[in-house]
């Protein structure tokens, strides 16, 4: 799914909440997010987070993983629970290099993206772009795109939401990007690295084809499991079966 980047007013100002214990990646973090044109708030422990995004509501978390007390996963799951309001909020989690299993299971979690440190200010940044464009509210889409309607579920890309039997179901706003793209191509098989390019927008290698598996297999279990239109080719990638 291709979103039109092209715009006729002012763009919106979006919050971004920096979450990290160590202040000097927060300083650079922010440094960057606030010359790119971000409000940025801070947050050195995941206390202090979870009560920040409850009191000023951000428009997207960067969430490290390693965290004093409240950790990072801890943080990321209460949100994905719904305890700080929006389930769906985005979040791009940060983690060291030894730190594989965290990553895994806070994309697991939802997370919408995630950075390897040490990693370049500026790709955050165009990470945080990436991310709130594709969360940004149905208000502010343009209505071009078609509902898809299919063995009892349901994808809105203008309201951006994705209904099984006339239950609305939770979707990160990568996850609905995913099922948004493969339901607008029926039956056609996209590999792992081809998923990364069109919906992550990724093909230089940080992020693994382990990322699209873990977010095909949320997908399936939150549209009803195998009985999806989700499917899996074997050896190949994944396909949306319209019948």
């Amino acid at each position: 799914m291709r979103i039109a980047t092209e715009t006729t007013g002012p763009q919106p100002v979006h919050r971004v909440l920096v979450v990290d214990d160590d202040a000097r990646v927060r300083t650079v973090v922010v440094w960057q997010l606030e010359a790119d044109g971000f409000l940025v708030s801070e947050a050195p422990d995941g206390q202090t987070a979870l009560d920040t995004i409850v009191r000023q509501r951000p428009d997207l978390i960067v969430l490290d993983l390693s965290l004093p007390g409240v950790g990072g996963l801890d943080v990321l799951r209460r949100v994905r629970a719904g305890e700080t309001g929006e389930a769906a909020l985005p979040v791009i989690v940060l983690s060291g290099r030894s730190g594989e299993t965290d990553r895994i299971v806070g994309l697991d979690l939802g997370a919408d993206d995630y950075l390897v440190k040490p990693f370049s200010p500026g790709e955050l940044a165009a990470r945080v772009r990436s991310v709130l464009r594709r969360a940004v509210p149905a208000s502010k889409k343009t209505p071009r795109e078609t509902t898809t309607v299919v063995t009892g579920v349901r994808v809105d890309p203008v309201s951006r939401e994705a209904t099984v039997d006339g239950q609305l179901v939770e979707l990160t706003a990568r996850e609905f990007d995913l099922l948004a793209f493969l339901s607008t191509h029926p039956r056609q098989v996209f590999t792992r690295a081809q998923l990364l390019r069109q919906v992550w927008v990724s093909s230089s290698g940080w992020q693994s084809e382990a990322t699209v598996t873990e977010h095909v297999h949320r997908l399936r279990h939150k549209l009803g499991g195998a009985s999806t239109p989700v499917r899996t080719v074997r050896g190949v990638g994944y396909r949306w079966e319209p019948s």
